[in-house]
């Protein structure tokens, strides 16, 4: 499952844990947003216990647009222990995503 998330939790659980994972950055007004959420709910439950899925609501957490780079939603950031290794932005589809995923899973174990 997925678990809403703030800047703090961003730096204590996302930037600290050592697995895969993403945080999709949304509002809950966007019909962009709203046509992604099943999709990278499924994922979530897919990947349970490999990869964390995580989503951050852009307007509670004013500003972290900036800090993130973020001009457009949703975007999904991926979180490789503490990096940022890949992203997606928009409508992406579910094949996209789950190619990103394994990707970045595989580059993890190759470490």
């Amino acid at each position: 499952m997925t678990r809403k998330i703030t800047r703090t939790d961003i730096r204590k659980e996302v930037m600290a844990n050592n697995q895969l994972s993403l945080v999709k950055f949304k509002t809950d007004w966007s019909g962009t947003c709203q046509i992604i959420e099943p999709i990278y709910n499924d994922l979530a439950k897919s990947y349970k216990g490999v990869v964390s899925f995580y989503t951050m609501d852009v307007e509670a957490e004013k500003g972290i647009e900036a800090e993130y780079g973020i001009m457009e939603l949703p975007t999904i950031l991926f979180f490789l222990d503490g990096k940022i290794v890949d992203h997606a932005v928009g409508l992406t589809s579910r094949n996209i995503l789950i190619t990103k995923i394994e990707n970045a899973i595989a580059a993890n174990n190759n470490w």
